[in-house]
C-alpha cells in the first residue's frame, strides 16, 4: 500500500507519509534517534528501518510537532500518541474458506462495539443473534477517534481500530467468530470528514482538503488528489482483505460530492476481491439511483423509515416534515418505487429538488429500517420506538418491515423489545467537551418540549460517562415476545422470501385507507401481498385467496382490515 507502515521483512518496515506541505521530515522510532526521511516524488516522505511488529513510532515535523501516522494500523492508547507497526498476516484465520452469502439473504442489526462490550465482549452475542434469524451485523465506526467513548464519525486515525474497543486481532477474532455463526460482519467507514480531536492533516498535508468548498466540518475533502483517492481506496481495500469484513457501509455519500470517485472505488473493490461476496452500501441524502445501477449493492432508504416514524407517532418537526403531507401515499410510493424523493421539491430544502427516479431498480437495492444509531441517537432523549409508538402498531411495522422485499436492518436491542435510550455519548475534554455539549442542546431549540432553556439543560450531557452507560441495551420486560416475533417472521423470511429476491419486481401498492396500504410483488415462484393498517378504523380490502403467511394483529375479515394489523400471502 501507498499509505502508512509495511513489513518487508520479519524484522524491517517501510515508512510513508504524504507530506506535500513540508520540505523534510523525521521519522522517530521509539528508543532510537530520528531517522530523516528521504523525498520520494509527489510530495511523498519514505524511510526503512530494522524494527518489526510492536513497533512504536511517529512523525516529527520541522516545526517541532510530533504526529501519528495517518494511515496507523493501531494506537497505543490514543490518537494523539505513538503509532504501532502491525504484522496483519500474524493471525491464523479459523474461519479462512468462508466466501460470504449472497446479497438477498442479508438481514441486518446494527450494532455499536462500545455499548456491546468491545471487540470481544461482541462475540458472546453472536450466538442469540444468528439464532434469532439475523444473517449479518453491521458495526458502527470503529475508526480511532480522541477518547474512550464515541459514536465513531469522529474519528481520525481510520485505520487504526480504537484501541478502547481492543487490540486488531481481537477484531479478527470478532470477524472470525462471526463467521463462524454463519453471520456476515459488515463495517460502517466514514470518508467524509475527520473529527474534531487528533487530525493533524493539515499541518503537513493541507492540499487534503479544498479550500473552495466548505462543510460543517471544514474543507471537504479533495479527492481529486491521487493520493488522496488512495488513503481512501486502500482503506476500504484494508477492512475487506486484512480483517476479511464482508462489506462496508459508507456514511453520508452526499457529503463527498465527488460521484466519479464513488465510482472508481467500487470498481477497485470489485476487481480487487473477485472471488468473495462483498456487498457495498450508501448512505446518501442524495438518492441518486445511478450509484446503485451498477457500482453499488443498495442504499440506506430513509424514506422508508421517515415516512414509518411519521406514520406510527405522528411527528411532523425536523426532518420529518418532509414526509408530513399524505404520509400514506408516500408510503404508497416507496414499496412501489423505492425512493419517495425522487426529484421533487424538498420542504427541509426550501424546495430544493431531492432524488432521482427509482422505479427501475429492484428492491434488493435498498435497505429498510424503523430505527438506526441515527433515528434514536438524534433524538434529545434517544427514545426508541418501544418508548414513541403504540406496541400493537409497532408490531404490525415490524411485519411489514421483515418480510418487506427490500432489505431489512434493525438496530441493537430492537428484536429484545428494549426500551433503553441510544444517546449521543462523546469523551471530549475541555473547550471542546463545552462546545458539543452547547452544540447538542442547541440543535434542540425550536422542537417541541426544549424551546425553554431549563429543559433543554435537561438533554444529557454527550460527555457524561452516565450518558453513555444508559446507551446499552436491556432487554425489555416482554422481551420473550418481541423475540418470538423476529424469530417468527424471519423463518417466513428466509422461507418465502429470500429464495426469489433477485427476480422480484413490485407489480404495485395501492392506499387502502388512512394510513393503510397494500402492496405486490412479483417473484418467479408466485406473488407476494402485504397488507398493513396503522390507522383507527378498518381498511377496505379483500385478501388474496390463500392462507397467509402470518397475520398480526386481528387481521382480516369483512369490515377490512383491523386496525394496528399487517397480514402477508405468497400465492403460487
Amino acid at each position: 500500500m501507498n499509505w502508512g507502515a509495511t513489513l518487508i521483512a520479519a524484522a524491517r518496515t517501510r515508512f510513508r507519509l504524504w507530506a506535500p506541505a513540508l520540505d523534510a521530515l523525521t521519522l522517530e522510532i521509539d528508543g532510537q534517534d530520528g531517522i530523516a526521511m528521504a523525498p520520494a516524488g509527489d510530495g511523498w516522505f519514505e524511510a526503512e528501518a530494522p524494527c518489526g511488529p510492536g513497533t512504536r513510532y511517529r512523525f516529527r515535523l520541522p516545526s517541532g510537532i510530533a504526529v501519528p501516522d495517518p494511515a496507523s494500523r493501531a494506537q497505543q492508547d490514543d490518537v494523539h500518541g505513538w503509532s504501532i507497526v502491525v504484522d496483519p498476516g500474524a493471525y491464523l484465520w479459523t474461519e479462512a474458506a468462508w466466501r460470504g452469502r449472497p446479497w438477498r439473504e442479508t438481514v441486518i442489526q446494527e450494532c455499536h462495539t462500545g455499548v456491546g462490550g468491545g471487540f470481544l465482549g461482541m462475540i458472546d452475542l453472536l450466538p442469540e443473534i444468528a439464532a434469532t434469524g439475523f444473517t449479518a451485523i453491521e458495526l458502527m465506526p470503529v475508526a480511532a477517534f480522541g477518547g474512550t467513548r464515541n459514536w465513531g464519525y469522529d474519528g481520525v486515525l481510520p485505520y487504526a481500530p480504537a484501541a478502547a474497543y481492543g487490540a486488531p486481532d481481537e477484531l479478527r477474532r470478532l470477524v472470525d467468530a462471526a463467521h463462524a455463526q454463519g453471520l456476515m460482519i459488515f463495517l460502517d467507514v466514514v470518508y467524509n470528514h475527520f473529527g474534531p480531536d487528533g487530525n493533524y492533516l493539515s499541518a503537513y498535508a493541507p492540499d487534503f482538503f479544498r479550500q473552495d468548498i466548505a462543510t460543517p466540518w471544514g474543507g471537504a475533502i479533495d479527492f481529486g488528489k491521487e493520493p488522496v483517492a488512495r488513503f481512501f481506496i486502500e482503506n476500504a481495500l484494508y477492512w475487506l482483505r486484512d480483517f476479511r469484513f464482508d462489506g462496508l457501509r459508507f456514511d453520508a455519500v452526499h457529503a463527498i460530492g465527488d460521484t466519479g470517485f464513488l465510482h472508481r472505488l467500487a470498481a477497485e473493490i470489485r476487481e480487487a476481491i473477485p472471488d468473495r461476496h462483498i456487498h457495498l452500501v450508501l448512505e446518501n441524502e442524495h438518492n441518486d439511483a445511478p450509484l446503485l445501477e451498477a457500482s453499488y449493492d443498495a442504499q440506506w432508504n430513509d424514506d422508508f423509515h421517515n415516512v414509518m416514524h411519521v406514520l406510527l407517532t405522528g411527528e411532523e418537526y425536523g426532518y420529518y416534515r418532509d414526509f408530513a403531507g399524505e404520509p400514506t401515499a408516500k408510503l404508497v410510493r416507496c414499496l412501489s418505487e423505492g425512493f419517495i424523493y425522487q426529484g421533487q421539491g424538498s420542504p427541509n430544502q426550501q424546495g430544493k429538488p431531492r432524488g432521482s427516479s427509482s422505479g427501475h431498480l429492484p428492491p434488493l437495492r435498498f435497505v429498510s429500517f424503523l430505527q438506526n444509531h441515527d433515528q434514536i441517537g438524534n433524538r434529545a432523549l434517544g427514545e426508541r420506538l418501544t418508548v414513541l409508538a403504540d406496541p400493537a402498531r409497532l408490531r404490525a411495522a415490524i411485519g411489514l418491515l421483515l418480510l418487506c422485499p427490500q432489505i431489512p436492518l434493525t438496530f441493537a436491542g430492537d428484536s429484545i423489545g428494549s426500551r433503553s435510550p441510544f444517546l449521543f455519548f462523546t469523551d471530549f475534554h475541555d473547550d471542546l467537551a463545552d462546545a458539543v455539549r452547547e452544540g447538542r442542546r442547541g440543535e434542540f431549540s425550536h422542537f417541541p418540549g426544549f424551546t425553554d432553556p431549563e429543559l433543554r439543560a435537561r438533554i444529557p450531557d454527550p460527555n457524561a460517562p452516565a450518558t453513555f452507560a444508559a446507551s446499552r441495551p436491556q432487554p425489555g420486560a416482554d422481551a420473550a415476545d418481541w423475540q418470538a416475533l423476529y424469530t417468527d417472521l424471519l423463518a417466513l423470511r428466509r422461507a418465502h422470501i429470500v429464495p426469489g429476491l433477485d427476480h422480484a419486481r413490485a407489480l404495485g401498492a395501492e392506499a387502502i385507507g388512512d394510513k393503510a396500504v397494500a402492496a405486490r410483488w412479483q417473484f418467479p415462484e408466485g406473488a407476494l401481498t402485504l397488507a398493513i393498517n396503522l390507522g383507527d378504523g378498518p381498511a377496505a380490502f379483500t385478501a388474496p385467496d390463500a392462507v397467509p403467511l402470518t397475520i398480526i394483529g386481528t387481521g382480516v375479515s369483512d369490515a377490512g382490515l383491523a386496525p394496528a394489523s399487517f397480514a402477508a400471502w405468497f400465492v403460487r
